[in-house]
């Protein structure tokens, strides 16, 4: 092959790649502009930048709402325990209860009845943080054990 040719053949391969390149660049440009009939592009695409800033903004106030809906989640009550018993061997059955109420943070309270044939007394200690200052009883200490078997 002699240079002449060897150059022609250089020419005919960069004008096809040329051609490509400009071909695909008219079809992109045509379907941006496809749904443009006699308007503006400039108009056409300042219009698609004002929508996009709105849904930006939009995803910004969804993503602020979806923290505050995790922040407050932690509020709400997530751990029941419920344990009846029989406190007295002169009554049948298990009538009294320990009810174990905690939130995310394992904040709450602990709810017990004891029924006696006379009357039911009902005594409510705080929780905080999974602890009681206050003495728990045998009961109270396996319905709060309850909940955290479930949570492990």
């Amino acid at each position: 092959m002699n240079f002449q040719t060897l150059l022609i053949v250089v020419i005919i391969v960069w004008l096809t790649f040329i051609s490509l390149a400009q071909y695909l660049i008219i079809r992109y440009f045509r379907k941006l502009s496809k749904q443009v009939n006699k308007g503006n592009l400039i108009k056409i695409l300042e219009k698609v930048l004002d929508t996009e800033m709105i849904n930006t903004k939009g995803i910004k106030d969804i993503k602020k709402e979806i923290i505050r809906i995790d922040g407050e989640k932690l509020k709400h009550i997530q751990h029941i325990s419920l344990v009846r018993f029989n406190p007295f061997r002169e009554l049948g059955g298990d009538h009294s209860f320990v009810l174990v109420l905690l939130d995310g943070t394992y904040d709450g309270f602990i709810l017990t009845g004891l029924h006696t044939r006379e009357r039911t007394r009902v005594y409510l200690k705080e929780v905080v943080k999974g602890g009681c200052k206050l003495e728990l009883s045998n009961d109270e200490k396996k319905a709060l054990a309850k909940i955290y078997r479930n949570i492990h």
